[in-house]
């Protein structure tokens, strides 16, 4: 039962306020203390876990994800990307929403942050939608889910991790999570379109006599294009690891940032501090669940859940549905990283006692992950989104707007469960 106690105090300590690697920390360290069989002295190899975290070579291209996001998130080029983007579609209903997906799933693909889209797009986009006479709700689900397409969309943080934890190559998740990607993409695009026809006046069409600038537009576009393809293009290559091309990504934006004019001193300082702040927390979340995973385990966690699901719940699809459930209940609460460190560790027995494939199963995760940021009342998403929007939208709206975007990537993930070929195509 000490497994179970664990967990269920661990969840107390999170929805009280504690910091999350210390929630994890504290519960581990207690229940070593109290338990007769374990004591202090299991602690003894921890130095040596958190050593061979630290020099995870698939884990350090995190922090360079992360400076390469931040640095293009200062660089300007999203806001002329969205600019020229909306010209393009500007006489179709719909047009304007369109393109923030677009720019959405272009942002994703060369940063990879959630909170720096989402803020950034809110800015950008959001007071142009209201202007053109875009509905609240559909303006926030539209801005919000876009910004959290780098949750799913390589090079993603989520994925990284997963790749670690479940010990696959990253390098094939990002090829597996491709198609995925698509089809949650044009979901949303349909979903628009349909939204538009059924209520114009809530995505009107943009009427004016300017001509689209294609020039400019292919001058935005390219040079994202050409990081993204030049990063993920040498890791489906083989050309490089997910680190050294997270390195040269990071050279990339830096080289985009001097060729639009945006760089500066104060800049790259505030992108490396924005780097050391969210790797640090990132990393002390792993430690903390690190010295949790090795008190359950050790007092018999893994074999309790493991003879759980093989005596009560024998066929695999079953755990699949319970995994996919309580992993999106759970994002109603906790973060990503949380659910990514400790739960997730802990079904990995149990997808392998079953033969399922890891790739699939982790991509099946990711999905659900970025729903996380969407569900009321405590996805992050929402926060950065109200945070940046201010009273500009009501917090009804915004929750109005976010709900048929999480029913689309359910939709999704019902897609490649049923269809696991999606997954696997360019493997």
């Amino acid at each position: 039962m000490i497994p179970l106690f664990m967990f269920i105090t661990a969840l107390l300590f999170l929805f009280v306020g504690i910091p999350v690697a210390f929630s994890f920390g504290m519960v581990a360290f207690v229940f070593a203390l109290l338990s007769p069989d374990l004591g202090l002295e299991i602690f003894n190899i921890l130095p040596f876990r958190i050593f061979g975290i630290m020099s995870n070579t698939t884990l350090m291209s995190v922090p360079l994800f992360i400076l390469m996001g931040s640095i293009l998130e200062k660089s300007k080029l999203a806001e002329e990307l969205l600019i020229s983007m909306s010209s393009l579609f500007k006489s179709l209903r719909g047009g304007l929403a369109i393109s923030v997906v677009l720019v959405g799933a272009l942002l994703a693909a060369s940063t990879g942050i959630v909170s720096a889209s989402v803020v950034m797009m809110s800015i950008i986009a959001l007071p142009l939608m209201l202007k053109s006479g875009y509905s609240h709700s559909l303006s926030s689900g539209t801005i919000i889910a876009s910004g959290t397409l780098g949750q799913i969309i390589p090079p993603s943080i989520i994925l990284i991790i997963l790749g670690d934890v479940m010990n696959v190559s990253v390098g094939e998740l990002f090829l597996a999570a491709i198609n995925p990607s698509i089809i949650l993409v044009s979901l949303y695009i349909i979903y628009i379109i349909v939204f538009a026809y059924l209520s114009p006046s809530s995505a009107p069409a943009i009427v004016n006599d300017k001509k689209i600038n294609y020039f400019k537009l292919i001058k935005s576009i390219l040079p994202l294009l050409a990081l993204m393809l030049i990063v993920l293009g040498s890791i489906f290559a083989g050309i490089a690891t997910p680190t050294e091309s997270a390195a040269f990504g990071v050279l990339g934006s830096i080289i985009l940032s001097f060729y639009n004019k945006s760089i500066s001193y104060k800049s790259i300082k505030k992108s490396l501090e924005e780097t050391i702040s969210l790797s640090g927390m990132i990393f002390m979340i792993l430690i903390g669940a690190t010295a949790f995973s090795l008190v359950f385990n050790e007092s018999g966690g893994n074999d309790m859940v493991l003879a759980i699901f093989e005596n009560d719940i024998s066929n695999a699809w079953n755990f699949i549905f319970i995994a996919m459930l309580v992993i999106f209940i759970l994002g109603f609460f906790i973060d990503f990283i949380e659910i990514s460190f400790i739960i997730v560790p802990i079904l990995v027995p149990i997808v392998n006692a079953f033969g399922i494939d890891p790739i699939w199963f982790a991509v099946l995760i990711a999905l659900n992950l970025q729903a996380s940021f969407l569900t009321p009342p405590f996805g992050l998403a929402l926060f950065f989104f109200k945070g940046s929007a201010k009273d500009s939208v009501s917090i009804m709206s915004v929750y109005k707007g976010v709900i048929p975007f999480i029913l689309l990537q359910l939709l999704t993930i019902l897609i490649v469960m049923l269809f696991p070929d999606v997954v696997f195509a360019y493997l």
